[in-house]
C-alpha cells in the first residue's frame, strides 16, 4: 500500500493482527467511546472506527524501558515549552467532524505524545491528533501500529509519527506535508533521530534496555 515505506524487518516479535474483542464483547458490533467509557479500568483498549481492540497481554520490558527513556528525554527537552509530552496508558480520542464525546468511535494510546494545543488536553486525555506520537512495537500491536494507525494519525492530522523497533532501536519517521504524510525517512535511536518540526530536539538511546 505504501511502496516507498521502509520496513522494519529486523522486528522478530511475532506481529498478530489486532485482537477484537473477548467472549465480553461482540466483534460484529460497531462501539462508540459511551461504550468504551463503561468498560473495566482494569482492561486495555483501543477502539478503531467502532472496532474494539484489546491491549494485552502488557508490553514487554525492553518496550516499557525504551518508552520510560524516551519520556525522561522528553520531558527535559519540553521544560518551560508550550507543549506537553505525555506517555500512555493516556486516552487519544479521534473525533471524525463534529461528533459528540460519546459518539466518537476511535479512541487510542499510543507509546507518546507531545500535544501543543492546550486545548487538546482535557480530564480524560487528548482531544484531538498530537503534533508528535510516536508508537513501539510490541508482538500484539505490530501490524495495527504499522497499518490502521499510521492511516488514523495521517487522517487526523497529526504532524509527525514515529515508529520504533525496540529490539533494533530502528525508527521510521513521517512527516505531514499537506494533507498528509510524505515519504518516510529512517534512522536509528543508536545514532540519534532529530524529531523534524521542533528543530535540535534530537532522541537518542545509549542505555543498556
Amino acid at each position: 500500500m505504501y511502496p516507498d515505506a521502509p520496513r522494519l524487518s529486523c522486528y522478530t516479535g511475532i506481529m498478530k493482527h489486532g485482537t477484537q474483542g473477548t467472549s465480553a464483547l461482540d466483534s460484529s458490533k460497531r462501539y462508540t467511546n459511551a461504550d468504551y467509557q463503561t468498560w473495566p479500568e482494569g482492561e486495555r483498549w483501543e477502539l478503531i472506527d467502532g472496532v474494539p481492540y484489546s491491549m494485552s497481554p502488557a508490553p514487554r520490558r525492553q518496550h516499557q524501558r525504551l518508552v520510560s527513556l524516551l519520556i525522561t528525554q522528553l520531558t527535559n527537552w519540553f521544560e518551560g515549552k508550550s507543549c506537553m509530552p505525555l506517555v500512555s496508558p493516556l486516552d487519544v480520542y479521534l473525533p471524525e467532524a463534529d461528533e459528540d464525546f460519546g459518539d466518537i468511535a476511535t479512541v487510542v494510546q499510543p507509546d507518546l505524545v507531545v500535544v501543543c494545543d492546550e486545548a487538546r488536553l482535557i480530564d480524560e486525555g487528548v482531544l484531538g491528533a498530537p503534533d508528535f506520537a510516536i508508537e513501539v512495537l510490541s508482538p500484539s500491536t505490530a501490524w495495527r501500529d504499522q497499518t490502521e494507525k499510521r492511516d488514523l494519525y495521517e487522517r487526523h492530522g497529526v504532524r509527525e509519527f514515529w515508529i520504533l523497533n525496540p529490539e533494533t532501536l530502528e525508527v521510521t519517521a513521517w512527516r505531514r506535508e499537506g494533507d498528509g504524510f510524505a515519504i518516510p525517512r529512517s534512522g536509528s535511536l543508536k545514532v540519534g533521530l532529530e524529531v523534524s518540526i521542533f528543530p535540535d530536539l534530537i532522541l537518542k538511546i545509549t542505555a543498556r534496555l
